[in-house]
């Protein structure tokens, strides 16, 4: 996904050495770095469990599903990382439950944004409705419907991959690091996978875009709370920030290989790393800033928590 073995050739022992050198750089780099992500996931999940109105509440059950498959794709994606890394292969089930792990989890972000969106737009709209509308139960049901849909299409992928004799390659160790275009061995499979990728951001888009013309029309209304319906606007925003980063990170392969064609080995790992860091660990850490700053609910549980965290840390 990250390092093939073609960035590997061609290259002379001294570039060798320079890109091992790179290698072992980054790893370190991108180790810490989503450590640190994960422990700040960690103690906003745990922040979000940590007070009743927090489940009793429709967007923060919505934040703590984003958060919870946000930090599980996190761990999922730097695995797959340090195994690109040290050209370590795997038999291709294996690599096929960490392939489909990591499409369920792509495939729940941007749908839980959707949720997200589609719950502040009723808040700002329909404020005397929200009540009867996003409750609890409804929000719950939501929530399995992202679930349901997201485990729906991993079976399609699967099925498709299955056509291609895939049962052959059960006991066969990849040439390659593992990662989707190696297993994507049917052509149909590949047009599913991108056709169902447009369809989704063409949805997501069209429900952002919808919410804030909504909460837009609504904050220049006279009669409507305009500093909630202004927060409410802001928060549309940055989820369409995610929303971008999210879908992006599905398509940074093409980027990867026109890179390779065009510049030095060596600075081709530095630039992926820079992308790596940028489009596939921030995005995963963007909701805990984004709440953890902003709602005035969370704040001051989450710098608590973090405060105790730190302090309790050297004596773990």
């Amino acid at each position: 996904m990250f390092f093939t073995n073609e960035t590997l050739t061609n290259i002379t022992v001294g570039q060798q050495n320079q890109l091992f050198l790179e290698i072992v750089f980054s790893c370190i780099v991108t180790t810490l770095t989503c450590c640190v992500f994960l422990f700040i996931n960690a103690t906003m999940l745990f922040t979000l469990r940590s007070k009743p109105v927090f489940g009793q509440t429709s967007r923060y059950i919505l934040l703590y599903n984003l958060l919870f498959a946000d930090t599980l794709q996190m761990a999922q994606s730097q695995v797959m990382f340090l195994l690109s890394a040290c050209r370590i292969t795997l038999l291709y089930p294996i690599c096929g439950v960490l392939v489909s792990l990591a499409t369920l989890l792509t495939l729940i972000s941007p749908l839980t944004l959707v949720a997200m969106s589609l719950e502040r737009y009723v808040a700002v709209c329909y404020p005397l409705r929200h009540a009867a509308i996003i409750t609890v139960r409804n929000t719950a049901l939501a929530v399995c419907v992202v679930w349901t849909i997201s485990l729906l299409n991993v079976l399609i992928e699967v099925v498709l991959m299955l056509r291609v004799r895939f049962q052959d390659l059960l006991h066969l160790q990849m040439e390659y690091s593992c990662n989707k275009e190696k297993l994507t061995l049917d052509p149909i499979s590949d047009l599913y996978a991108k056709a169902f990728s447009y369809f989704l951001f063409v949805l997501a888009a069209g429900a952002f875009i919808f919410s804030y013309i909504g909460v837009t029309v609504v904050a220049q209304s006279a009669s409507t709370d305009k500093g909630s319906a202004e927060k409410a606007r802001k928060t549309l925003v940055l989820h369409l920030v995610q929303l971008g980063l999210s879908v992006s990170s599905t398509i940074h392969n093409p980027i990867f290989v026109f890179i390779y064609k065009t510049v030095d080995s060596v600075i081709v790992v530095r630039i992926r790393v820079v992308i790596y860091l940028c489009i596939i660990i921030l995005p995963r850490c963007l909701s805990s800033f984004i709440y953890g700053l902003r709602d005035h609910t969370i704040r001051p549980v989450l710098m608590l928590n973090l405060r105790c965290q730190w302090k309790c840390q050297p004596f773990l």
